[in-house]
């Protein structure tokens, strides 16, 4: 799994700062969303960082490296700056140009530039949501995945599927629904934390029994 390089120079320090700088003004919805797998917050995430993120949030050794593979594999490339150079083999993710790294075959809630469309999330559940109006079924699910794939987007298929998949292992309740608050809280980035959090106390609640 590659690591994140070590600075080792002034430039290298000048262009980590650089990058940082997303996190100086305010953050697109999409840019929310990738931040919390920015781990030092320097702008950057490198495949180690990703692994580590998708551990903190409660998955698997297997699906965590996975994961870290798949997304910075796929992604990274797209959102690297124009004339930057990067080591070979790091698949660094830029939080400042993940809009450039959007996947086909996804629900539309992210526009071309990474900001939410109240319109497009609502029209999940108005189409999909048939047991509860604020929820959906694995069944329901699958059905979104399968209406929003656009023909032979292979990568856009697998993405969304991967996405979803695991919110919904992750996140359904004791009945099976997949809730709307929860849904929209992955969107803001706000769920990776507060998973991250439930996870601190329940290991804290244990050391203490």
């Amino acid at each position: 799994m590659a690591a994140k390089p070590s600075d080792t120079g002034s430039n290298d320090k000048q262009e980590s700062k650089a990058m940082a700088d997303v996190y100086s003004g305010e953050l697109t919805p999409l840019q929310r969303h990738v931040a919390f797998f920015d781990r030092d917050k320097d702008g950057v995430i490198y495949p180690a960082e990703t692994y580590e993120g998708f551990r903190a949030i409660g998955c698997g050794v297997a699906l965590s490296v996975a994961a870290a593979v798949f997304i910075n594999g796929f992604l990274g490339p797209k959102t690297i700056p124009e004339n930057e150079k990067t080591p070979p083999f790091k698949f660094p993710i830029y939080v400042k140009n993940i809009h450039k790294g959007k996947h086909g075959s996804d629900s539309g809630v992210y526009d071309a530039h990474g900001r939410f469309v109240p319109e497009k999330f609502e029209e999940i559940f108005e189409k999909h949501a048939h047991t509860r109006p604020d929820a959906l079924t694995s069944k329901e699910l699958q059905e979104l995945l399968q209406a929003n794939r656009e023909p032979k987007d292979f990568k856009g298929w697998l993405g969304g599927f991967t996405e979803w998949k695991v919110l919904y292992a992750l996140c359904k309740d004791k009945e099976g629904f997949l809730h709307k608050d929860t849904v929209r809280a992955v969107y803001d980035g706000s769920l990776f934390e507060s998973l991250e959090q439930e996870r601190k106390s329940k290991k804290e609640s244990a050391k203490k029994k």
